[in-house]
């Protein structure tokens, strides 16, 4: 089937490096003559202090084996000269934003699924951009002239095929992985390289003699089933280009609403922990009146900086978007959870949404007021809003 090509295909569009890249670009913008992409370097927590972990790493830091995730004091044992720099979400946003935007632009839907990648259906024409191959390679291009940092595009049409596609060689690469590719492309890889395998499950492979992906392929579905479960099976599958999931250019309505951030260094103190609740609480707050919702249940995530993650939830007496409802009630959970350790990740998200007009059965104290406390919460949230974008984000702060 050599130069067939489907009447549709997908494209899987993944940032290099995304934090580094654009970290990078941000430098350069500043008038930094040195390119981050181009000398050993991290984005990460704060040098001095030596806390935090590896987000993301350049190319000639990866050969001195720098991994991501890992410490970064051990990332500077193994490069004394590393450069490091420090996250800036806020900036990654923006650089993201411009990313989808800029492919909305080429007359594509896209189904974003991170900050720095995403899936787009094309036909196999494109319209004035040509055949895929020749489209993507356009659309890199592109991105590069426009923004200044790099993209791999995978091209098949399956999905999990185009996702594998995007991470095979780097950077500012195109390839292509058919359903009818993967024999010669997939197979011969290690079965580590597999999409969704990590290294608990190529540890088992490899004990029962499953070395390649052309290996998990080619054996037995049903022993596969027996020995691996649900996943193993799952695995089978994808090594065979077995994928039907449809690429969704259009949300599905919110089944909860969160936010989380890592940390630039690990926090050991309650009340700084409180503080980070609360900046995330606002955050969660005002995208559920945003989007006209009530949360019946707050979840508090931490993850400590041994990587251990925790959570501990519980569900309002009536649903609430109220930012000091959602942090009263996450700071309690935290301070049940908490076990004193270092964190390296705090998170709130909430469940059970309902629409702001949905009836909620009261309680018998709440018959006579709660609409009138929700209307005068709502519009403290929205007053605390206004004067902090006047004003700055320091210039209020919730009550705990």
């Amino acid at each position: 089937m050599s130069g067939y090509e489907p009447e549709q295909v997908i494209f899987h569009i993944d940032v290099n490096s995304a934090y580094l890249s654009w970290s990078a670009v941000r430098e350069l913008e500043y008038g930094n003559p040195i390119d981050l992409r181009e000398i050993p370097s991290i984005v990460g927590g704060d040098q001095e202090k030596r806390h935090g972990i590896v987000l993301a790493k350049s190319i000639p830091a990866k050969s001195y084996g720098i991994v991501t995730g890992e410490p970064v004091a051990a990332a500077l044992r193994k490069c004394p000269t590393l450069t490091v720099i420090g996250p800036d979400h806020e900036y990654y946003h923006k650089k993201s934003r411009q990313l989808m935007e800029y492919l909305l632009t080429c007359g594509r839907d896209i189904e974003q699924v991170s900050v720095d990648e995403c899936y787009m259906p094309v036909t196999s024409a494109c319209g004035q951009y040509g055949p895929p191959l020749q489209a993507a390679c356009r659309f890199k291009d592109g991105i590069f002239k426009n923004f200044g940092f790099t993209v791999n595009i995978g091209i098949s049409d399956k999905k999990v095929l185009a996702k594998m596609a995007s991470d095979f060689e780097k950077p500012d690469k195109v390839h292509t992985l058919y359903s009818w590719e993967i024999e010669k492309k997939l197979w011969p890889l290690p079965v580590s390289k597999l999409y969704m395998c990590g290294k608990s499950s190529a540890r088992h492979f490899y004990a029962y003699g499953i070395r390649t992906i052309g290996d998990l392929a080619q054996a037995d579905p049903a022993s596969i089933e027996l020995n691996f479960k649900s996943h193993g099976k799952l695995l089978w599958e994808y090594a065979n280009g077995m994928d039907d999931t449809p690429v969704i250019t259009k949300p599905a309505k919110a089944k909860g609403i969160g936010s989380s951030t890592t940390l630039s260094a690990d926090v050991v103190r309650r009340e700084d922990a409180h503080k980070v609740l609360e900046r995330l609480a606002e955050s969660v707050g005002r995208r559920l009146r945003k989007s006209g919702m009530l949360a019946g249940v707050v979840c508090t995530e931490i993850k400590y900086a041994s990587f251990r993650s925790v959570s501990h939830q519980q569900a309002f007496q009536t649903p609430v978007c109220a930012t000091g409802d959602i942090c009263r009630l996450a700071c309690r959970l935290f301070d049940e959870l908490w076990d004193g350790s270092a964190i390296r990740l705090l998170g709130i998200r909430t469940s059970k949404l309902t629409g702001e007009d949905t009836p909620v059965q009261m309680t018998i104290f709440d018959l006579q007021d709660k609409q009138e406390k929700t209307k005068k919460r709502r519009r403290l949230d929205e007053a605390v809003e206004s004067i902090r974008k006047k004003y700055g984000a320091d210039a209020l702060r919730h009550g705990l």
